[in-house]
């Protein structure tokens, strides 16, 4: 028989919302009712090409799962799940599930307070197990998972008596679901049951609801049918017994709303009711339909960038995921199609955790209990940013705009904050100047506007510079009207917080940042640190650009421009040779810190150029520097390097940190998990995920196999031997409005595809050698015989 899904649910709970209106300010929907999704005709392949395969024989363990679980999301509903023969569990979280609030105070200290109940913290919303005795993995042969990234599912296989048993588990956008479907072939069954609990106490049942202290409510429900057999409501749990085949749908969210003046919250929803109701229209359609439409939606994003690095052994080819990370670690021979996964890895993560809902935080989208290392924030000294370097390069400009509306979001709140915190006594990076002007933000910040930790004053130029290169990505006009009033407003505050100081030895005047804190270390109070230096300066001309290509504010634009001019721009130490970090011919911190903040001006700025428009001890002190910090960090730190030595045209550097950044992390020590999720550091017994380095690797991927800036495209800027006897580039954005499709074969470039997304004039250049190209948006060339 076919289980009717409805029948899981009381008759009360599945009334259907009339309307479910919630707050889409900034373009960043809530968890609302979404309208009924287009149902592809036709039946998408479900055999994925072996580069674009992951595979593990054997399951996660369940005390290890941010190591070993696999990731599924569909951009705000987001799981690890287990894959166990006899027990499937997956950690639900949804991306806006968190605690906290505004915030609004400073200690002693002049700092936000940094706690689970003060700031806040990202957790889990809830805990669904599938239970299907005599399964277990001792009764079981041939087991095998995998993830297959060209179509966005996590698939388990094994033998049992005879019978081969198969589930694949997805997280649909259109439908807003979790999906788990189990069948077999052979003539088996499948009996057991279905329990779905919440993590913050509120019990077990086929759905919950109930809300935090700070007054976010959230909510789950599940549901399930099957064939050939019976699925009913056994108290707080769903029971099947001999049935052909199970599916099981799961749906949960909050009521946060991107709305400062409303308090982050959408009083019209009820994320219990809407949960039902999301699961149940699911359940409508069968499993296959589900899985087509979630295949067409995910495939629309993902197939729009392609990566060849070479082609790897057979000997490598046969070896699962973790065998083939080990082997390259120990055998240190390049696999280049592994190489490559671990780029597409990182697509997949952004596809999977970014799109519309609230961006990217230090662990994504994927937790494995309520008490993530930093609270799962966003820290504005680098790790938000990281996690979008990747974005426009990699072919995923429309999972930026989580990132971009986040920021408008939040702006109103941060500007308030500003206006009322930052000039406080108790805060040691107060304006000297007394005025107080525009908006700043913390070091980490919350879904709520909320700060944490330090006042960060140069963190505002940060975010919008960031903003700023999506927009030379995609010429976007409506991006960049919805920006600017980030960048005016951080502007302002810069206006009001620079000082005027007259270099030693010299009459020369100039404009230099307030105390501040080189990310994250040195002295805690320095003036003209480079970081803010070379930050601020790129925030007003990026800003004098926007305000004449929206023909705004003139006036204002020049007075911007006339502050630029006066800005100190760093120096290179007479005493080490290097780019200083702060005003001083001395190193005042630590040699080979993890963070890059006085080489901003190189990556991801572009001030700094091996190319002559820079002046050569410039370069040079950058080069000595980087040097000097090491080749050897934590995985994000690794990431920003390779960047780096990307820039600098320094292949085998770029490359090598690319490899340490593989490794195989043993024990909780940093490195690549089983799952590929990279781990920072070990923590009391377990390993700490942090995901900007698997966003930041595959950015500095890219990179080395273009280089762009408006007016100027570079090809294979740094092309490691390991990658040069032939691969493609298909895809990839280029800053000035462009795409570039790039093939290679030893080691120089055959032809480069180049299309116009709003870009017109740009040198296309390689080994010395350069073409114009004039395009008319829409339009394109194909450019052949590149290294003659």
């Amino acid at each position: 028989m076919t289980t009717d899904p409805s029948s899981m649910l009381p008759r009360r709970d599945l009334l259907a919302l009339a309307t479910v209106t919630g707050a889409a300010l900034a373009g960043l929907p809530a968890f609302t009712a979404s309208a009924a999704p287009e149902r592809p005709a036709d039946s998408p392949s479900t055999t994925a090409s072996s580069p674009l395969e992951l595979w593990w024989q054997a399951p996660a363990d369940d005390n290890s799962m941010i190591e070993q679980g696999l990731p599924v999301g569909n951009g705000r509903l987001g799981a690890l799940a287990g894959s166990d023969s006899g027990r499937e569990v997956l950690l639900v979280t949804d991306a806006t599930m968190w605690t906290g609030g505004l915030n609004d105070t400073l200690d002693s200290d002049g700092q936000f307070p940094y706690g689970r109940t003060d700031f806040g913290s990202f957790t889990l919303l809830g805990r669904l197990t599938v239970d299907i005795p005599g399964h277990d993995l001792g009764a079981v042969s041939g087991y095998r998972r995998t993830l297959d990234l060209a179509q966005g599912v996590v698939t388990t296989s094994y033998v049992r008596s005879g019978v081969t048993y198969r589930r694949k588990i997805f997280a649909s956008r259109p439908d807003d679901v979790i999906v788990l479907h189990f069948t077999q072939s052979g003539g088996g069954r499948y009996t057991g049951t279905v329990t779905l609990e919440g993590t913050h106490g509120e019990g077990a049942g086929v759905s919950f609801g109930a809300a935090f202290p700070n007054g976010l409510k959230y909510g789950a429900a599940v549901t399930a049918y099957g064939t050939g057999g019976r699925v009913t409501v056994s108290g707080t749990r769903i029971d099947f017994s001999g049935c052909k085949d199970l599916t099981v749908v799961v749906s949960g969210g909050t009521d946060y709303a991107p709305d400062a003046a409303k308090g982050y919250r959408d009083p019209s929803l009820d994320p219990q009711k809407l949960a039902r109701t999301k699961v149940r229209d699911a359940a409508a359609h069968s499993a296959d339909t589900l899985l087509r439409t979630h295949i067409a939606d995910y495939r629309e994003v993902f197939g729009a960038f392609d990566l060849s690095l070479g082609t790897s052994s057979a000997e490598q080819r046969s070896l699962d995921t973790w065998e083939r990370i080990q082997a390259r670690a120990r055998d240190g021979v390049p696999d280049p199609e592994l190489e490559a996964a671990y780029v597409q890895f990182g697509r997949y993560l952004m596809i999977s955790g970014s799109r519309g809902s609230l961006p990217l935080g230090l662990q994504g989208l994927w937790l494995d209990g309520n008490d993530p290392d930093w609270m799962g924030d966003y820290h504005t000294d680098i790790n938000i940013q990281m996690n979008y370097w990747m974005a426009d390069r990699a072919g995923l400009s429309t999972c930026f705009d989580a990132f971009t509306d986040y920021c408008v979001a939040q702006v109103p709140s941060w500007t308030d904050l500003t206006r009322r915190l930052f000039n406080d006594p108790r805060n040691r990076y107060r304006n000297s100047t007394g005025k107080n002007v525009g908006w700043t933000v913390a070091i980490s910040t919350n879904p709520y506007g909320g700060g944490g930790w330090w006042w960060h004053p140069a963190g505002n130029a940060w975010l919008c510079n960031t903003l700023w290169e999506h927009y030379e990505f995609t010429s976007s006009r409506t991006h960049l009207q919805k920006i600017y009033p980030l960048l005016k407003g951080a502007c302002e505050f810069w206006e009001a917080r620079l000082l005027t100081t007259t270099l030693p030895g010299t009459s020369r005047e100039v404009l230099i940042a307030d105390s501040d804190w080189s990310p994250e270390h040195g002295p805690l109070d320095a003036k003209g640190i480079t970081y803010a230096q070379e930050l601020v300066w790129a925030l007003f001309g990026n800003y004098c650009v926007a305000a004449a290509e929206l023909k705004k504010d003139g006036g204002y634009a020049e007075t911007i421009a006339g502050l630029r001019k006066r800005l100190y721009l760093p120096q290179v130490s007479p005493k080490s040779g290097w780019l200083e970090e702060w005003m001083s011919p001395d190193n005042l911190g630590e040699t080979t810190h993890r963070h890059l903040s006085p080489l901003v001006g190189l990556f991801p700025g572009d001030r700094i150029r091996p190319d002559g428009s820079t002046p050569a001890d410039l370069v040079a002190g950058a080069t000595a520097l980087l040097t000097a910090r090491g080749m050897e960090s934590f995985g994000w730190a690794n990431a920003w390097r390779s960047l780096c030595w990307a820039r600098l045209k320094d292949a085998d550097k770029a490359y090598q940190l690319v490899v340490n950044n593989l490794r195989p992390s043993t024990d909780g020590s940093n490195g690549t998990a089983p799952n590929l999720f990279d781990i920072y550091e070990v923590s009391q017994g377990r390993g700490i995920f942090q995901i900007d380095a698997n966003f930041g690797t595959p950015a500095a991927v890219t990179e080395m196999l273009l280089y762009s800036r408006p007016g100027h495209l570079e090809l294979l800027p740094a092309l490691p031997d390991a990658w040069s006897a032939a691969g493609s580039l298909v895809g990839a954005p280029a800053r000035g409005g462009f795409v570039v499709d790039l093939r290679w074969r030893d080691g120089r470039p055959t032809e480069a595809h180049i299309r116009s997304v709003g870009g017109r004039t740009t040198t296309v250049a390689y080994g010395g050698r350069s073409r114009t190209v004039t395009l008319r948006p829409g339009g394109s060339v194909t450019l052949k015989d590149l290294a003659r």
